[in-house]
């Protein structure tokens, strides 16, 4: 005997797979629309009809999995019920009797097992089926007995009830063809209780059927006499449940064929003319002219075969006039690009003779053009010239050059070209020739010309002359004539260009040529006046020493003569001594000034540049002028200022800048006035100094010449005016420090000069502070 464990987990028999289809695919890596359609409805049958098997077969599985249940229940409490069977059989121990209970229970085709166990666990009795061995066969083996466990009774023995015990039991068994087979052995198990008296605990009609439901109980207790055991398998249940799926399979199978028929039918409908319109879609595609299918059906598939075969047609059109277009499009970009190379080649040079032969090259190789002919008028004589021609032979082209055609208006093609202005298309040579001149007419009837164009090349409203071609044996149309219109203004443009860059060149020629003759003769002359500048240079050099020396001597013996060494001096001679000497400064600073102008004047003057306090300069030459203001009684005065820093300049040049303004100030200022120098420092990093008198003032309109050198500026003091260079010296020297220097005046109430001159940096300034100390 094997036991069976309760709740046991047993390896389903064997797994269904579901079948491998193999498609056959087409050669170019794609499935089909017919293929889809049909995949896509045999899908959906197959989603379908397997919803609606597997609802059926669950249903049926259910009920009966139930009605196996019942049945089990009902055969269990009928026989623990039946009094024969429990006093005949079970108490007193019958074997006889019992195994008649048993034999009618095993005669139930689903009951593979009864037992009969005593109250104190033993068997009594039993008797059963064996396992099961082949899937396929209903067919038990006895040899290996299939059992309960014993748990179960153990479990009813402690907690008896008046219910069946339901236990489901799984188990494989592995078949021949090394499937495992899983049953299901449901185990019903239900104690026998009798009470004291004898009696059984329940009226042997009182079954219940449901498992939660408890009938009534005698007042009595009950003794358990015994616990009867009956196994159902469901083994019958699985049987009927796959010839059941074995039919619903091949129903489906049924199903599917037909729907993937008739989809494989429907879709042939539409596929066929989808192929038809393809293989045409094809062939349009290969530039091919098509067959007009035929609508096999008057629904969308024969809607869309008559669209299609509009289409094609309204294709074939277009593309015929596609094809007419292509041709004038090719024509006119070849006429562009003739056109593009004309103005490539005429702005490439201005030789006229490379431009015209260019020309000309080109319209015979890209206009089909088998001749060409250009005549340009003779810009001195009232003549025209055969300028270029091409595509002849060489005799006919020395022939034309020969040619001097006069221009008379006598009704001619030559007066309409080059007088009238009018292009010409000749269809015929003979229609023309009494209008032709007879040297031309000969020339083109030796050169093969059978038909001509000829257009006027005008620029800026003047013929310069006219273009004509033939092309050969073919006639010429109007489309040649326009051609050669477009081409004819560009070289017209080109020959008017040509002409003018000639006659530039010539004059280019001519003006270089005077330019040159001009230049030396400025060279000359500038060497001239460099000679005589630096005469005038060296003369006012040697001037200035040369009166140096007599007009120290004169200064010498005027003082001596003032002083009384010569003698007692009188008064009258004391005035004119004094006059004398008055001039001699005058004459001394004339010459001095004329000396630093010519300095100047050379660009030989050079600054020593250092940090300077430009107030003690100030104060020096201050100290130096008193006397000379003392005289007029003028006061002089310095204004000191604060933390004024050094500025970098030339102690010496500054000395001078200040020597000439306070010197003009004691000159304009009249007796017992005023001058004021004082100094303030700028935020651009210079520092201004100021330079005011109390004296006659300057005019408004003369201020723009004051420091202009040799001006004439009218002053209220004539006298006290000299070579009227200080002020330009002092500009310039001004200028030489980087600074500026302006003025303002007003008339009658004194004039103020500033000027600035840029701060020492900080290392200069340090290095320097002993020096320049403020």
């Amino acid at each position: 005997m094997r036991p069976i464990n309760v709740d046991q987990q047993v390896s389903p028999p064997y797994r269904l797979e579901a079948p491998r289809v193999a498609l056959a695919l087409p050669a170019h890596g794609f499935l089909s629309l017919r293929i889809k359609f049909v995949l896509f409805f045999s899908f959906i049958l197959v989603i379908t009809c397997s919803a609606l098997s597997l609802y059926y077969v669950e249903e049926r599985r259910a009920a009966m999995t139930d009605s196996l249940q019942r049945l089990g229940t009902v055969l269990l409490t009928s026989v623990v019920h039946n009094e024969h069977f429990q006093y005949a059989g079970l108490v007193a121990e019958d074997r006889a009797t019992l195994q008649q209970f048993i034999d009618s229970l095993m005669a139930v085709q689903d009951v593979v097992y009864v037992l009969v166990v005593r109250p104190d666990g033993t068997v009594l009795a039993q008797h059963t089926k064996g396992t099961h061995q082949f899937s396929a066969d209903l067919g038990r083996s006895v040899n290996d007995s299939l059992y309960p466990s014993s748990q179960i009774v153990k479990q009813l023995l402690q907690s008896p009830t008046e219910t069946p015990l339901i236990t489901r039991v799984s188990l494989s068994t592995k078949t021949e063809s090394l499937f495992m087979w899983e049953e299901i052995v449901y185990d019903f198990a239900l104690p026998v209780l009798r009470t004291a008296t004898g009696k059984t605990s329940l009226s042997p009609f009182s079954i219940q059927l449901d498992e939660g439901s408890t009938g009534p109980s005698s007042i009595q207790p009950a003794v358990v006499s015994g616990v009867v055991q009956i196994g159902l398998s469901d083994a019958r249940l699985k049987q009927e449940l796959a010839e059941m799926i074995s039919n619903f399979l091949l129903f489906t199978v049924l199903i599917i064929s037909a729907g993937a028929l008739g989809a494989h039918l429907l879709t042939l409908r539409i596929t066929k003319p989808l192929r038809s319109l393809a293989g045409v879609a094809q062939q349009v595609a290969e530039g091919h002219s098509p067959v007009p299918l035929t609508a096999a059906t008057h629904d969308e598939i024969g809607q869309l075969t008559n669209m299609f075969n509009l289409m094609t047609h309204s294709l074939q059109e277009r593309s015929i006039a596609i094809s007419a277009n292509m041709a004038t499009i090719k024509h006119q970009v070849s006429q562009l690009t003739t056109l593009h190379q004309v103005s490539a080649a005429i702005a490439r040079t201005l030789d006229l003779n490379q431009i015209l032969s260019t020309v000309l090259q080109l319209l015979i190789a890209n206009m089909g053009f088998t001749r060409m002919f250009l005549t340009l008028r003779h810009p001195e004589r009232d003549t025209a010239y055969v300028a270029q021609i091409a595509g002849v032979s060489p005799d006919i082209v020395e022939a034309a050059r020969r040619l001097d055609m006069p221009i008379r208006n006598d009704g001619g093609l030559q007066a309409d070209l080059l007088i009238h202005g009018k292009p010409l298309l000749a269809p015929s040579l003979d229609a023309v020739a009494h209008r032709m001149q007879p040297p031309i007419l000969e020339l083109a009837r030796q050169a093969g010309v059978t038909s001509f164009v000829a257009v006027p090349l005008q620029s800026q409203k003047q013929t310069l002359g006219y273009l004509a071609g033939d092309r050969g044996s073919q006639p010429c149309t109007d489309e040649d004539l326009h051609m050669l219109l477009t081409i004819a203004g560009h070289v017209a443009a080109a020959i008017d260009n040509a002409r003018a860059y000639s006659n530039l060149e010539e004059m280019t020629t001519h003006l270089e040529q005077r330019i040159a003759e001009r230049t030396e003769e400025l060279t000359i002359a500038n060497a001239h006046l460099q000679k005589h500048d630096r005469q005038r240079s060296l003369f006012l050099s040697v001037a200035s020493h040369e009166l140096r020396t007599p007009m120290t001597v004169i200064r010498s013996f005027a003082d001596n003569m003032r002083d009384g060494i010569a003698g007692p001096v009188s008064e009258q001679q004391m005035t004119y001594l004094t006059r004398i000497g008055h001039n001699l400064s005058r004459l001394t600073r004339i010459i001095n000034q004329l000396l630093d102008w010519s300095r100047l004047d050379s660009k030989t003057e050079v600054l020593c540049l250092a940090p300077v306090c430009v107030a003690t300069s100030a104060l020096l030459v201050a100290d130096n002028l008193r006397a000379v203001a003392g005289e007029k009684a003028i006061t002089i005065e310095v204004l000191h200022a604060e933390g004024l820093p050094a500025v970098q300049g030339d102690c010496d040049k500054l000395e001078q800048i200040l020597w000439n303004l306070i010197g003009n100030a004691i000159k304009f200022t009249p007796p017992g006035g005023r001058i004021t120098v004082d100094f303030q420092t700028t935020p651009d990093g210079f520092v201004q100094t100021s330079v005011a008198d109390t004296g006659c003032g300057i005019d408004p309109s003369h201020i723009g010449m004051l420091f202009q050198e040799f001006s004439k500026v009218p002053s209220a003091n004539p006298t006290a005016q000299g070579a009227q260079l200080g002020l330009f010296i002092t500009k310039t020297l001004v200028t030489m420090h980087r600074g500026t220097i302006w003025v303002e005046s007003t008339p009658g109430a004194g004039t103020r000069f500033n000027f600035t001159v840029p701060v020492a940096s900080s290392q200069e300034a340090q290095n320097g502070r002993r020096s320049a100390e403020c």
